[in-house]
């Protein structure tokens, strides 16, 4: 495990807007609760809570990749009317304690999904 620190910063805050993700034209998860997490040089990545997305539309998978920051990730795909999106969402749901706060929360592939940020609803 290794702490956030100047060499590897990161910092998780609200999101001030509205954030709504879709596939094919598929509401998958519509919050006004997200987490943006920004690491390092890395683009800056929306945590919904699980709560806000429609469980219905998630597939767990085998897949499970490892940060040194975060802890062990698990993986969905998306199920729509028409596709499937293979290992779409990544979750840490027992991060490390550093990073606690995107427990119980899913990010989503930008390649593989439509993330919208719109007003406050």
């Amino acid at each position: 495990m290794k702490i956030p620190g100047p060499d590897h910063p990161i910092t998780i805050e609200p999101t001030a807007r509205r954030i709504r993700v879709s596939a094919g034209g598929t509401v998958i998860a519509d919050t006004t609760h997200a987490l943006t997490l920004r690491e390092a040089t890395y683009p800056a990545v929306y945590y919904i809570p699980r709560s806000d997305a429609d469980p219905a539309r998630l597939v767990r998978t085998d897949r499970v990749t490892h940060c040194p920051y975060k802890g062990d990730a698990s993986y969905f795909s998306i199920r729509t009317d028409a596709t499937t999106l293979d290992n779409a969402i990544w979750s840490y749901e027992t991060p490390y304690p550093a990073m606690a706060a995107i427990a119980g929360h899913l990010a989503f592939y930008p390649d593989k999904v439509t993330i919208e940020e719109l007003p406050p609803a």
